[in-house]
């Protein structure tokens, strides 16, 4: 039944993302002043030693290359985008141009700068734009994830790094995003997976760079693809693991999505390059 009712989000998100294409331009940072006066990021990161993995989607059978990279512990809260709306008003409820974000952006907080009763400024901040979250991770130094980044940290569970094939480990996902209201859960609630890394899976989900994208070519964290490279997520015929459905959720989801899309329980963690790319260290 859970089987049959995941295949039925799936191929209905497809359906809806028919016609998806390649999103508008990102607004430069340097004219929407997220380059004056940068704010300070208190969220721990944690180095990835990189590697290849074999990604969910693609005929080609070559493993990907990712790179080392650095990635935020956990998802970024409604008390921090607080700050950010706070310091740079363009991103506010209602001064955010609708290019930028749909009519649902932020709508559950009370004010531009007043979260509403009874959320947690330590759950994860939702109804949020990629075009917002973009502008946020600049605003602290940092970047959006590339997707296969988030998947290869995604790939562990609490034991191992790679735990694709156990298949208690696609059931707990699925699982998890069963949940109702999970998003309203203050964040690092839950144990961390075996790099160090909460909230993959529990309360949110999350941007990445290339969202709607299923073949990167080159270097993953490049960003460097064609137009032909970007396509929505549609069927099982190019997935390398028909039965991780946990995994046909997540790409469906991010299939659907358009850049100025905001979900009630869709948020965003940040990334950022190793410079160098020298020895791997918690920091």
């Amino acid at each position: 039944m859970k089987i049959q009712f995941i295949y039925i989000i799936t191929f209905s998100v497809v359906i809806w993302c028919a016609s998806c294409s390649r999103e508008e331009a990102v607004p430069d940072v340097a004219a929407q002043g997220l380059q004056a006066a940068q704010l300070t990021s208190r969220v721990k990161m944690v180095q990835i030693p990189g590697g290849r993995y074999q990604p969910f989607y693609g005929t080609d059978t070559a493993l990907v290359k990712v790179e080392p990279f650095l990635i935020d512990e956990r998802p970024v809260t409604n008390g921090e985008f607080l700050e950010f709306v706070k310091a740079y008003p363009q991103w506010q409820r209602s001064q955010v141009k609708r290019l930028y974000a749909d009519t649902n952006y932020l709508h559950n907080w009370v004010a531009d700068t007043l979260l509403p009763a009874g959320i947690d400024a330590d759950a994860a901040v939702t109804q949020l734009s990629w075009y917002a979250a973009k502008a946020y991770a600049a605003a602290v130094g940092k970047r959006l994830p590339m997707l296969d980044e988030w998947e290869l940290v995604a790939m562990a569970d609490e034991v191992v790094p790679n735990a694709r094939q156990k298949k208690s480990y696609s059931d707990r996902i699925v699982d998890f995003y069963l949940v109702k209201n999970r998003q309203y859960n203050a964040v690092k609630q839950s144990p961390p997976n075996y790099w160090g890394v909460y909230n993959l899976f529990d309360l949110v989900w999350e941007w990445t760079d290339d969202f709607n994208s299923v073949l990167v070519t080159g270097d993953a964290r490049s960003g460097d693809y064609s137009d032909n490279n970007l396509f929505c997520a549609g069927s099982a015929t190019s997935a390398t693991d028909v039965l991780n459905y946990a995994a046909f959720m997540r790409f469906s989801m991010r299939a659907g999505l358009k850049a100025h899309y905001t979900v009630g329980n869709l948020g965003f963690r940040c990334a950022k390059d190793i410079p160098g790319n020298g020895d791997i260290k918690n920091q």
